[in-house]
C-alpha cells in the first residue's frame, strides 16, 4: 500500500482542535479566546472535577443536552485533572489577559463618566497595554477597542494550541461536542500543527488527487511513526467519484444541509456556510457530501460568525479548492465582534475579503450583493452579519440565512433594490438559546436570569417570515432544515428541544401558506436540487 499513489478516504473524520477542545472562530481570536479559555472550559473541567455526578446525571437528560456537561464516565477523572493543569500552564499568557481584561473593564464602567479618559491609560494593566484603545460612544459609555491585527503578532495569539484530530466515521452518531474536550483515544491521530499549516492543503487534495503515502507522511513528520497503521487506515487505492462540475446552461441550486447551499452556472460556483456531510456507507438520508463538490470553488459566502455557520472543521478540507472568501465587515476591534478576515488569513485562508452592506462583487454570468441582517445576536452591536444576493444570468436567489425580521420596513426599502426574485431561503430558529449560551463568556459582568432570557439568539418566527415572503415577493420560497439534520447534533443539539418542535411548527405554517398562495415552498431536508432555467 507505501508504494503507490493513494486517496485520503471520504470518510476521515477532521476536527480542529484549541487545546483539546473542539475548535470555532471564538477559540481562534486571540480576545475571545482567552476570555473562554478563561470563563468557560476551565469552569467546565473544574465543575467535572468537583461534582462528576452532575456530568454523569446530565448526559441522561435529554433536556440538559447542549449544556456544560464533559460527556465521559467518571473513570476518565486522571485525564481531565491532567488537561486542567496542563491549561493553566501552557495558556498563562491568554488567562492573564483575561483575567486583566476583566478587572479593568469593571474599573473602567465605574469610573469612565464621560469626563476624558487620558489617565485610565496609566492604571491600565500590563497585559493590555499597547493592545487596546479607549473610547466613549455618543452617550458617553466606555469601551475599549482591541488592536486585533497586533494581537494576532503577540504571545496571545498561539498558533501552538491547535491540533488536528483524524479518525474514521461510518454514521452520523456524533455526540455535542462544544462542551466536552477531546481526549486520547486509539482510534484517532491528533496531528500537533498549526490551522495555517500547508500540509492540510495537500492532506485534503487527496480527497481528489493521489499521492504517495510517504510524500504526506514527510509533510507532517510522521515517517517511522508508531501510529503508522492507522494513519495508513485513513488511505485508499479506490478512486473518488469525478468531480461534479456544472456544464449546463441553467443556474442550479443544491441545498448540502443546515444552511448550506452551493449555486452554480457553468462559469461560476459559490458555496454559502459551508456545512458538508462526510460520505460513508450507512449515510441513512440521501444527502450531498464533499465528493459532489465541484474541483474548484470560486466564491465562498458567509453570512455570520457563529459556529454552524463558520465551519473549520469543513472550510479547512476545502481551503485548497476555494478561490475567494467573502465575510462581513466586523465591527473594528470589538470584544463579542472578532474579524473574521483576520482570523481566516491568520489560518491559512489567501484570499479574504470583507464585504458591507449593499456592496457588490461582480462575478462571472453576474453579481453578489450584500444586504443588511436584522437580529439572532441577543441584540449585540454585532457587524459581522450579511445576508446575501445572488443575481445569476438574470435569475435571483436571496438568501437571509437567520435573520430575524424584526423591522418589516427593510423589507420595503430593500424590495426596490432587490426587484424580481425568484428564490428566498430563510431559516426560522425562532426560539434560539438565550444571549449568554454563546456570548456568556465575553461579558464582564454576569447577566440577570430575566435580561437573559429577553435576548435571543433567533431567527424569524411565521409572521416575521411570511413579512418578508409579501416584501420580497419570491417565486419560490425555501426553509432551511435548522439543525433537524443527524449530521449537525455535534454543533446544535436540537434532536429533544421543545423549542425544535416550535420551529417546525412555525416552518410548516410559512409553507403552508406559501403553497396556499401559489408558490413553490417547502421546509428542506437533507438535499435538494433546484434548476432555474435562463
Amino acid at each position: 500500500m507505501t508504494q503507490g499513489n493513494l486517496y485520503l478516504r471520504q470518510n476521515v473524520l477532521v476536527e480542529p482542535l484549541f487545546n483539546q477542545w473542539y475548535a470555532w472562530s471564538y477559540l481562534i481570536a486571540p480576545t475571545t479566546a482567552a476570555m473562554y479559555v478563561e470563563n468557560l472550559h476551565l469552569n467546565i473541567l473544574r465543575s467535572f472535577i468537583a461534582t462528576p455526578q452532575v456530568h454523569i446525571y446530565a448526559q441522561k437528560d435529554p433536556a440538559l443536552l447542549g449544556g456544560p456537561f464533559i460527556n465521559y464516565p467518571v473513570e476518565r477523572m486522571g485525564e481531565i485533572k491532567d488537561l486542567l493543569e496542563k491549561t493553566l500552564q501552557e495558556n498563562e499568557p491568554l488567562l492573564q489577559f483575561a483575567s486583566a481584561l476583566k478587572a479593568f473593564d469593571e474599573k473602567l464602567q465605574a469610573e469612565a463618566v464621560g469626563y476624558s479618559l487620558e489617565t485610565l491609560y496609566q492604571e491600565m494593566p500590563e497585559p493590555l497595554q499597547g493592545y487596546v484603545e479607549l473610547v466613549y460612544d455618543p452617550h458617553n459609555h466606555p469601551s475599549m477597542r482591541f488592536f486585533e491585527g497586533l494581537l494576532y503578532r503577540s504571545p496571545y495569539y498561539q498558533p501552538s494550541a491547535q491540533s488536528i484530530a483524524l479518525s474514521l466515521i461510518d454514521n452520523d452518531n456524533r455526540s455535542f461536542i462544544l462542551s466536552t474536550p477531546r481526549l486520547h483515544e486509539s482510534n484517532y491521530l491528533n496531528l500537533r500543527i498549526p490551522f495555517s499549516h500547508q500540509g492540510i492543503d495537500e492532506l485534503f487534495e487527496m480527497k481528489t488527487f493521489p499521492k504517495p503515502l510517504n510524500y504526506i507522511k514527510e509533510q507532517f513528520n510522521l515517517l517511522d511513526n508508531d501510529e503508522d497503521e492507522l494513519f495508513h487506515s485513513f488511505f485508499t487505492e479506490e478512486p473518488p467519484q469525478p468531480s461534479q462540475t456544472y456544464q449546463d446552461k441553467d443556474v442550479r441550486i443544491r441545498y448540502y444541509g443546515h444552511a448550506c447551499l452551493l449555486i452554480e452556472t457553468s462559469n461560476t460556483s459559490i458555496l454559502i456556510d459551508p456545512l458538508i456531510s462526510y460520505k460513508y456507507d450507512d449515510r441513512g438520508i440521501p444527502r450531498y457530501t464533499f465528493e459532489d463538490l465541484p474541483e474548484k470553488i470560486d466564491y465562498v459566502l458567509i453570512t455570520h460568525n457563529h459556529q454552524d455557520h463558520v465551519l473549520f472543521e469543513v472550510l479547512l478540507q476545502l481551503r485548497y479548492k476555494i478561490g475567494t472568501i467573502v465575510v462581513p465587515r466586523s465591527g473594528s476591534g470589538v470584544l463579542v465582534d472578532p474579524s473574521l478576515k483576520l482570523l481566516l488569513k491568520h489560518t491559512g485562508f489567501k484570499n479574504v475579503i470583507e464585504m458591507d452592506e449593499m456592496e457588490e462583487i461582480e462575478v462571472a454570468d453576474g453579481i453578489i450583493i450584500g444586504l443588511p441582517f436584522l437580529g439572532e445576536h441577543g441584540d449585540l452591536n454585532i457587524r459581522t452579519k450579511l445576508t446575501h444576493l445572488v443575481r445569476l444570468k438574470g435569475r435571483s436567489i436571496l438568501c437571509v440565512a437567520d435573520s430575524n425580521n424584526l423591522q418589516p420596513k427593510l423589507c420595503d426599502h430593500l424590495r426596490k433594490l432587490v426587484g424580481k426574485l425568484d428564490v428566498l431561503f430563510i431559516g426560522m430558529e425562532c426560539d434560539g438559546a438565550p444571549l449568554s449560551w454563546l456570548y456568556g463568556p465575553l461579558l464582564t459582568k454576569a447577566i440577570p436570569r430575566e435580561m437573559d432570557q429577553s435576548r435571543r439568539i433567533n431567527g424569524s418566527n411565521f409572521e416575521r417570515a411570511l413579512d418578508m415572503v409579501e416584501g420580497f415577493a419570491p417565486e419560490q420560497v425555501y426553509v432551511y432544515a435548522m439543525g433537524q439534520e443527524p449530521w449537525m447534533n455535534h454543533l446544535l443539539e436540537m434532536s429533544n428541544r421543545e423549542a425544535s418542535k416550535l420551529i417546525i411548527a412555525e416552518s410548516n405554517k410559512l409553507v403552508e401558506e406559501c403553497n396556499r398562495r401559489g408558490l413553490t415552498s417547502e421546509r428542506l431536508f437533507g438535499q435538494k436540487e433546484i434548476i432555474l432555467s435562463v
